[in-house]
């Protein structure tokens, strides 16, 4: 298995947010993970990206324990928040570079992964266009290439296509099943459509605990609604969240 999670716990004050959170994903695993908001999500994938610290649990990339030896844990894994920060003053082109120094390349390596990873996002002819004057479809694109910047084997994206218009969704959907064929892949999202549609794997969380894991068409089995029914039935919400 690329990514091994081991009983996660974290706490703000007195509430439980991760409450022993454990499964694995191997690559070529496309998974979605759904709850409502403030299910425990957001905390996860920032444990898992090694971005916060858990309070007990383990998380091994590749065999590489996160909490022991982060700065090698992450080289393997791409990392998209929501709302990710760009330099709106910079092009595509030059945030790239940058990343890429940022992330340690060699100078002879920047030029080759910036142009790889602009290919794989699908930037295109926008790559020498200032950011802030991209469409928001084309500004996730590029937070979605600054987090394959170092060609990683674990892809982390939170909301990846939150705001985006039904095209650019869709686009961004496409991209997603594309790279998910040789990496490992977790998206979290409010659309059960989308997990759907592109996710090989819906784990659904809810108080900090998963509730659920399978194939969305197993997990809507028996649900007249289907895998809405199921979401609603294990977490009590109305809707995705």
């Amino acid at each position: 298995m690329l990514l091994q999670v081991e009983g996660l716990r974290k706490r703000f004050g007195r509430r439980n947010a991760v409450d022993g959170v454990t499964f694995n994903v191997a690559i070529g695993e496309i998974v979605g993970f759904l709850g409502p908001n403030g299910a425990g999500k957001t905390t996860t994938m920032r444990m898992i990206a090694g971005y916060l610290e858990p309070d007990d649990g383990r998380v091994r990339v590749d065999e590489i324990d996160v909490a022991e030896d982060r700065a090698r844990a992450q080289a393997h894994i791409g990392y998209l928040p929501e709302g990710a920060p760009l330099y709106g003053e910079m092009t595509p082109w030059t945030f790239l570079r940058f990343v890429a120094e940022a992330r340690g390349l060699a100078k002879n390596e920047v030029k080759p992964a910036v142009l790889k990873a602009a290919n794989d996002a699908r930037i295109g002819d926008y790559i020498d266009q200032p950011i802030d004057t991209l469409s928001k479809g084309y500004r996730r694109r590029v937070g979605l290439a600054a987090a394959l910047i170092h060609d990683p084997m674990l892809l982390i994206l939170d909301e990846p296509t939150d705001g985006l218009d039904p095209n650019q969704r869709q686009s961004v959907r496409e991209l997603i099943k594309r790279l998910g064929a040789d990496r490992a892949l977790i998206l979290s999202t409010h659309s059960l459509e989308e997990v759907e549609a592109v996710c090989t794997r819906a784990i659904i969380i809810h108080d900090g605990a998963i509730v659920a894991d399978g194939p969305p068409a197993e997990l809507a089995k028996g649900h007249a609604d289907g895998l809405f029914g199921a979401f609603r039935k294990l977490t009590g919400a109305a809707e995705a969240a």
